[in-house]
């Protein structure tokens, strides 16, 4: 999905150089999603960023969600679960990576030292094995490197929520779990990602005009239309411009 999309490549771009994490963490935090799985029965999905894998657990809630449900660990090829993702509700789903999409430019702007302070917290509606919509608790960590701060690790947790009434709207915050603080998304700050200039020029890509053409209609280079589209790939985390578009439009950045 292009919201998906949205957030993988920003992920995948940070700039890990030749820093490695500390040897033997990632097993410790594999550990750590296994015992989520067991513990809560949780559809638990461990994302290495540096490598793009993915480690996926499923506890009970995988046979509920109409997922097969396997004792050992998956290795997955891609830091997303396209299977998990088609099971929740389109806008949800929107809502859910809008939120992760605010949440990764904050955790970037915080002291490494709070980053870890912080986590996502959500309602959602996932299809279960009968194909109706049921409200499913998600929530996502991100894990420092701990050579450099840079964004290691993704851990998603799907679990029943603990207060099950009907669900009708996506709800979700980010929280600070030492204070107990909570932000609900901030639509305004999503839809300022993008600067003035670059809105622009995504609306002149939109129309399928060249970096030249750009430059010439903009009366700017092309190194800075080089520029430009390459700072919007890395906000919106997406691989091209035809997904920057895509993205773009049904975040509502382009209105």
């Amino acid at each position: 999905m292009d919201v998906v999309s949205s957030l993988n490549d920003k992920l995948l771009n940070q700039d890990f150089g030749n820093r490695y994490p500390e040897e033997g963490s990632l097993d410790r935090y594999l550990q750590i999603a296994a015992a989520y799985a067991v513990l809560e029965n949780a559809l638990v999905v461990l994302s290495d960023l540096k490598a793009d894998k993915s480690y996926l657990f499923s506890g009970g809630i995988a046979e509920v969600l109409g997922l097969e449900r396997k004792k050992e660990m998956k290795e997955i090829d891609s830091i997303w679960e396209e299977e998990i993702f088609s099971r929740i509700h389109p806008e949800d789903l929107l809502a859910k990576h809008s939120l992760e999409l605010q949440f990764f430019h904050q955790w970037k702007s915080m002291p490494v030292r709070e980053r870890s302070d912080h986590y996502i917290k959500s309602r959602i509606r996932m299809c279960d094995r009968s194909g109706v919509y049921i409200p499913v608790e998600h929530r996502t960590f991100y894990i420092s490197s701990v050579t450099d701060g840079s964004l290691w690790l993704g851990l998603c947790l799907y679990s029943h929520p603990y207060l099950s009434p009907e669900l009708l709207t996506y709800e979700g915050r980010i929280v600070n779990s030492v204070t107990g603080v909570s932000l609900k998304p901030d639509k305004g700050r999503c839809r300022s990602i993008l600067s003035v200039r670059e809105k622009e020029l995504l609306r002149l890509i939109e129309q399928g005009k060249l970096s030249k053409e750009i430059a010439e209609w903009l009366h700017i280079s092309i190194y800075t239309v080089n520029r430009h589209r390459q700072n919007i790939l890395e906000k919106l985390r997406v691989k091209n411009s035809l997904e920057a578009c895509r993205v773009a439009k049904r975040m509502g950045l382009l209105e």
